[in-house]
């Protein structure tokens, strides 16, 4: 954000570099976003004023150096020269340290403020040169993370002598409670969860490595490192987290799982503790379930409406298997949850084994596994067969066990839903063959597969226009000319999106219906390839379409489709 706009508007119209006219459409634009963007973003979002020429035409007015920071990569003697708080709090970026004068690239350089302010805060000369937001950005972003200031004020204000070991901790609303919740290891622990919460974190990579313990987060299906605890505080919130989770905190050899429950700022959290021993001590992942934030309706999950038309043809069959497959984190229990709910009627008796419950469904009897006990899938699904349900989810098809009780449920009057790891939706016949299971078998009672992705979307608040690059083309085989006939999007970056352009996921999805000739061709055995032609030939339409689809509506770019559809191999 320009800090004087009003004089940058006068020096475009002065320069000749944009019309009142457009200023005008610009205001309009401030006002529909709600506060998100300020007069001079809004001209740069319509293209109105190209921020390169612009920040051209300021560094010439105000005697400074423009600087590109596309391939710029700093030394780590220069990064410690810009702490990561001040860094991301005045949009900073140190460039060079010749002699005693730091040279640092900022944005706006009408701020004079900001270069008083850093000779102060750092104790030294301070220059500027003139750089892109979004560069910017995107450095600190990659080289300080995206963790916010209060990290990284807890961090510097603590001690090594300050550490104390972690108790029993006591969860309730809106904070994390102990019995001596003041001290820094459990104050931190908490920090660490809530920001991810705040951030929007699928789930926590806590890794230590041979010189630092790095943290990450997941967020909108991607990996963000953030500023991390320094290496002498790994033991202390290993320890930590293992007792939340109630692990035993003397074996160190061996993988572990746990849970945590808790609430942060009213929502019901859980967490899924996996701790692995590595070379340099024990990696802790924790994915973060939100039960306040699960999707229960069909059309928000991303369908058009011939996709809505075969599922709700689908879901509504008297018998059968109806498989969703795709890898951990592709969103298959959040789909079989959304179809459960549309058919969750009075009449219906619906029961489901999972591992783990992630949301409680109104009206709908949902057991636990519990491998410890001796409850495995495939012991719940014969007791379950008892209770003379119409309809059966099993988390997840994982033995030839589960699978024949699976299928001799479909073959008997239950319409049964389940998940496989797959690549694609006629793969999942392959994987049931590999099982052990007859092909005569899973062609007579699987009735639809689906395989499903999730890629992400535009954010709303900074999509704008975009040209495919030829490689884009290329790798999706995309013609020039008729690529040219629909409007693609971008995000530019904004604060909505914390810069990146996109801001939550859609699913893309690949129906597979049984037809016929798919049914023949899994009796007679035969190759996958073949069954995928068929399935084509049926009107399966692929995940890559799909995605294409999503793309060309404005939903999601066509960088995300080639990163969510496309292996290294085919690009």
């Amino acid at each position: 954000m320009i800090e004087n706009s009003e004089y940058v508007i006068e020096l475009l119209l002065h320069y000749g570099m944009i019309t009142q006219e457009q200023i005008d459409q610009g205001w309009e634009k401030v006002a529909s976003s709600e506060g998100t963007l300020d007069i001079i973003d809004a001209l740069v979002f319509l293209k109105y004023v190209n921020e390169t020429d612009m920040m051209a035409m300021l560094a010439q007015e105000y005697g400074l150096e423009t600087f590109d920071l596309t391939s710029f990569r700093p030394d780590e003697e220069l990064l410690s020269k810009v702490p990561p708080h001040i860094a991301k709090q005045y949009h900073i970026f140190p460039v060079s340290l010749s002699e005693d004068i730091l040279t640092v690239a900022m944005n706006d350089p009408t701020d004079m403020d900001t270069l008083d302010t850093l000779r102060y805060v750092l104790a030294r000369e301070v220059d500027a040169v003139i750089s892109p937001l979004d560069q910017i950005k995107n450095l600190i972003d990659q080289f300080y993370g995206t963790q916010t200031e209060s990290m990284d004020s807890f961090l510097s204000n603590m001690g090594e002598d300050e550490i104390d070991e972690a108790g029993v901790t006591k969860l309730d609303t809106g904070a994390i409670e102990d019995e001596d919740d003041d001290s820094p290891i459990i104050r931190l622990v908490s920090l660490i969860l809530v920001e991810a919460h705040k951030m929007g974190a699928s789930d926590i990579h806590l890794e230590p490595l041979e010189k630092r313990y790095r943290v990450r987060y997941r967020i909108d299906g991607v990996l963000q490192e953030i500023d991390a605890p320094p290496k002498y505080l790994q033991a202390q919130l290993t320890s930590r987290l293992k007792i939340m989770s109630r692990l035993d905190i003397s074996e160190k050899r061996v993988p572990q799982d746990g849970r945590i429950q808790l609430k942060l700022e009213g929502a019901e959290i859980d967490l899924r503790v996996s701790t692995v021993p590595t070379t340099h001590g024990e990696s802790i992942v924790m994915r973060i379930l939100d039960k306040s934030s699960i999707q229960l309706d069909i059309p928000a999950l991303g369908f058009y409406n011939d996709d809505l038309e075969r599922i709700h043809k689908i879901i509504n069959l008297p018998d059968g298997i109806f498989l969703v497959t795709g890898p951990t984190g592709s969103g298959k229990t959040t789909s079989l949850y959304a179809f459960l709910n549309t058919i969750n009627t009075p009449s219906r008796k619906i029961i489901t084994v999972e591992d783990p419950i992630e949301y409680q469904l109104s009206g709908i009897n949902q057991v636990q596994a519990d491998h410890a006990t001796g409850l495995t899938f495939g012991i719940a699904l014969r007791a379950m067969l008892r209770q003379a349900p119409n309809i059966i989810m099993v988390g997840e098809i994982r033995d030839l066990s589960t699978a024949e009780i699976a299928i001799n449920a479909a073959l008997t009057g239950h319409l049964v839903f389940s998940t496989l790891h797959t690549n694609d939706a006629p793969s999942a016949v392959t994987r049931l063959v590999d099982m052990g299971m007859k092909s005569f078998l899973i062609s007579t009672a699987v009735r639809a597969v689906m395989a499903q992705r999730l890629c992400r979307r535009i954010c709303s608040g900074c999509s704008a226009d975009n040209e495919p690059t030829e490689r884009e083309l290329a790798i999706l085989a995309l013609d020039p000319e008729e690529a040219k006939k629909t409007t693609w999007k971008k995000g530019l970056g904004c604060k909505i999106c914390n810069g990146t352009g996109y801001k939550g996921r859609v699913g893309i999805y690949e129906i597979f219906v049984m037809t016929e000739e798919t049914r023949d061709a899994i009796f007679d055995e035969k190759p996958v390839a073949e069954i995928r032609e068929g399935a084509r030939r049926g009107g399966m339409r692929t995940l890559q379409e799909d995605a294409l689809r999503k793309a060309a509506s404005g939903t999601t770019t066509l960088e995300e489709v080639i990163r969510v559809t496309m292996t290294d191999d085919e690009e």
